[in-house]
């Protein structure tokens, strides 16, 4: 006998959402654009060194998706955790990691992060919180429930951010993670950048699912859907869940409606979409553009001044790109550091 078919339709857990997208000053719309901006023309000048050869393995440009993880940033407390996947260059500039050291480490030179042996998937700065680079899909969201579990254990104060993509989204470590973050009520906040394409298969044909903010339902964890291509959006409900998750209330699902402009890494041609659709995204949604008119239309910023910005971001990104270039490259005594921690006897 043939079952009836049958529709669940589960409640989100109600969360400290709005609706509303708060206005920035000025002095946040210049700090949110200098951020932007540094990430995009670093990325930029990533994409040329990897071209000409000078950055090997796989590079994955963060291009098109600034706006996430710098509002996050922006309402971020000091000591608050940062760990994501392979798409990470943005992630660690936003952090306020050297461009020379990140640079240097997707070039495999002496000066990078991880001495030149991690390379682009792999960066780790203790000073500035940020806990890598991650290539393995997903493995990152379990190691960020236990940065949660351990701020739990201290009670120090500090949210872990989480970030993992669409695609991450369908690992079954991910959902472990949610049963014992919320179960433990931990504090972590799960950034899912949705950027509607994985690796190249679209979120439609992939997920069952594709309301990435509604994952935690099973495990009555909230959740809220950001237009992650607006700076402002993502800062506010950054602060909604940093506050939630800080205050002894368990993890909290961001999903970033996001967009990147150039392929899955540097091998991807990207023909899976049309020119079409990205031109459509840069003219009409790139979150760059948004701060700029508003800083020339509100804020009564001159066209000089941001073309100023523009130069000094530049300068620096070429100097980062000088110095990976020139730098030494690691000497070969260091196959043999870093492999084991010696136990004390």
């Amino acid at each position: 006998m043939a079952l009836a078919a049958r529709s669940l339709k589960p409640t989100a857990p109600a969360g400290p959402q709005s609706n509303s997208t708060p206005d920035f000053s000025k002095d946040e719309e210049f700090a949110a654009y200098r951020g932007m901006l540094m990430i995009r023309r670093f990325e930029e000048k990533a994409g040329q060194m990897y071209g000409m050869g000078l950055i090997g393995g796989f590079c994955h440009l963060y291009i098109g998706q600034e706006a996430v993880v710098v509002g996050m940033q922006m309402a971020a407390k000091d000591g608050d955790e940062v760990i994501t996947g392979y798409r990470d260059h943005g992630h660690m500039l936003a952090c306020g990691m050297d461009p020379k050291g990140v640079m240097a480490e997707l070039t495999g030179r002496r000066g990078g992060y991880s001495k030149g042996k991690g390379g682009s998937m792999h960066m780790f700065s203790k000073e500035k919180h940020f806990y890598g680079g991650h290539g393995i899909v997903g493995a990152q969201v379990s190691l960020g429930t236990g940065l949660a579990l351990a701020n739990w254990y201290r009670e120090d104060g500090r949210v872990a951010m989480t970030y993992f993509g669409d695609g991450a989204a369908n690992q079954g470590q991910v959902y472990e993670s949610f049963n014992m973050a919320e179960l433990w009520k931990l504090p972590v906040v799960y950034v899912i950048e949705n950027n509607r394409y994985a690796m190249g298969t679209s979120v439609t044909r992939a997920s069952a699912q594709t309301d990435f903010s509604r994952r935690g339902v099973s495990f009555n964890i909230p959740g809220e859907q950001v237009d992650g291509m607006d700076v402002r959006a993502v800062k506010a409900a950054a602060e909604r869940a940093l506050d939630f998750a800080r205050t002894g209330n368990g993890p909290y699902i961001l999903e970033m409606q996001t967009y990147r402009y150039r392929g899955h890494s540097m091998s991807d041609p990207a023909k899976y979409r049309t020119k079409d659709e990205v031109s459509r995204m840069r003219d009409e949604h790139d979150p760059i553009e948004q701060v700029r008119r508003r800083l020339l239309e509100t804020h009564g910023m001159a066209e000089d001044e941001l073309k100023g910005v523009d130069g000094k971001v530049r300068e620096i990104v070429n100097e980062a790109a000088e110095f990976a270039t020139n730098d030494a490259e690691p000497d070969v005594s260091e196959l043999w550091t870093d492999i084991l921690r010696e136990a004390a006897v």
